[in-house]
This record gives structure tokens, C-alpha cells and sequence, in this order.
């Protein structure tokens, strides 16, 4: 029987590409403020106007906002399980994020679906999966790694026998810029343990996060 929701020890090389949160500096509000307005400068903004007096301010309180998953660690969500003797997929769909592409500071949106074969009976509660989604969404990123990070964390932290996780998002590198392409969708995926080895079992559990009529 699987388990499926709706949501509106070892080291990894994906999960060492950061040094760790807690080893990372508070972000520099001051030094971001300067930053802006040189940037308004720049354009040839003033930012001494009205609407933009305060806008370096703000600025630099939305970073801190937009990339404090750099100073949070996953374990710290994925660190408390359960004692649940359940070894079918346990499937959490359409967990909203956004994030910002590392080449151009622009958003991606979209929406992260990630499935899991419980190890030696351990489960995690349904909203430490989203808060785990939040924390590497929250980082300078690329959708590739996102997933892969994903994948990894829930793998290592739950001793999980398989991980699929699979994102669908829009970025907006794309619709604003460059192409000016809007509506085109970018689909990831990273497998882990019996979902990478076991095909037909990947397809199965792909076909099973996927939101209904996609």
C-alpha cells in the first residue's frame, strides 16, 4: 500500500558543496545596502528619490530572507524520526518553492514532488520533507543541483532504501530575459538507491508523483 500525501550518516559530494551552515557568517546587511544603491547608481537611478531612498534597505532584508537556507542545516528537520514499520513509498506531492537561479539572481517557481522507501522502519513527519525543500531552495541555486540535494539529504538522514524526487518549475531567466519565453517548463529528476537500480520501480513511483492529468 502507498502512502501518498498532497502538500500545497554518510557524506555526499551534493551535500558538500556548501560549507556548513553553521560555519557560514551573518549575512552583511550594510555591505548589501551599498551594493543596491551603487547598482541604482548604476542604471542611472537616484536613489536618493523618494521611492527608492529605502530601497537598499529593503533589499538587503529580502536577501537575508531569500537565502537563509544557507545558514540552516536540513538535518536539523530531518534529524527527528519515527519508529513506523512501513517499507512501501511514501509519496509527498506538489511542495511550492521558490528559488534563485544563481546566473542571474532571477526567480525559479514551481513545485517539488519527492518519494521515499522508509529504512529500518524510520519515518519523518510530511512537513519536515517541505522544510527540507525550503532549505536548499533558499540558496543561490541551479534546479539541477536542487534536486540532487534534495535527494541526497532525505537518502543520508533517513537511511532511506530509495529516493525520487522530481521538480517542475519556471524560471524566469527565461521569461523575462534572453528568449522571453513564458510558459516553458523545466522537469528534473534524481534517483537514489532501489529507485536508481530498480527501473521499473522508478517509473512507477515518477508516474505516481506526477499531479494528476500532467
Amino acid at each position: 500500500m502507498i502512502a501518498l500525501a498532497e502538500a500545497s550518516k554518510g557524506q555526499n559530494p551534493s551535500l558538500a558543496l556548501h560549507r556548513r551552515a553553521d560555519q557560514r557568517p551573518e549575512v552583511d546587511l550594510p555591505r548589501i545596502e551599498r551594493a543596491v544603491r551603487d547598482i541604482l547608481i548604476a542604471i542611472g537611478e537616484d536613489p536618493d528619490r523618494d521611492g527608492l531612498l529605502d530601497t537598499p534597505k529593503r533589499v538587503a532584508k529580502a536577501y537575508r530572507e531569500l537565502f537563509k537556507g544557507l545558514r540552516e542545516d536540513p538535518a536539523v528537520h530531518l534529524g527527528r524520526v519515527f519508529e513506523q514499520e512501513h517499507d512501501e513509498a511514501v509519496i509527498v506531492r506538489g511542495i511550492e518553492f521558490y528559488s534563485l537561479c544563481e546566473h542571474h539572481l532571477l526567480p525559479f517557481t514551481g513545485r517539488a514532488h519527492v518519494a521515499y522507501l522508509p529504512g529500518g522502519g524510520q519515518i519523518v513527519g510530511l512537513s519536515k520533507i517541505a522544510r527540507t525543500v525550503e532549505v536548499f531552495a533558499r540558496r543561490p541555486q541551479v534546479q539541477e543541483r536542487l534536486t540532487n540535494q534534495i535527494a541526497d539529504a532525505i537518502e543520508s538522514h533517513l537511511q532511506a532504501r530509495g529516493v525520487a524526487v522530481l521538480i517542475e518549475s519556471e524560471h524566469f531567466c527565461m521569461k523575462m530575459r534572453g528568449v522571453n519565453k513564458s510558459g516553458s517548463v523545466m522537469a528534473t529528476t534524481a534517483l537514489r538507491g532501489e529507485y536508481r537500480t530498480d527501473r521499473q520501480a522508478a517509473a512507477q513511483v515518477l508516474s505516481l508523483m506526477r499531479p494528476a492529468g500532467a
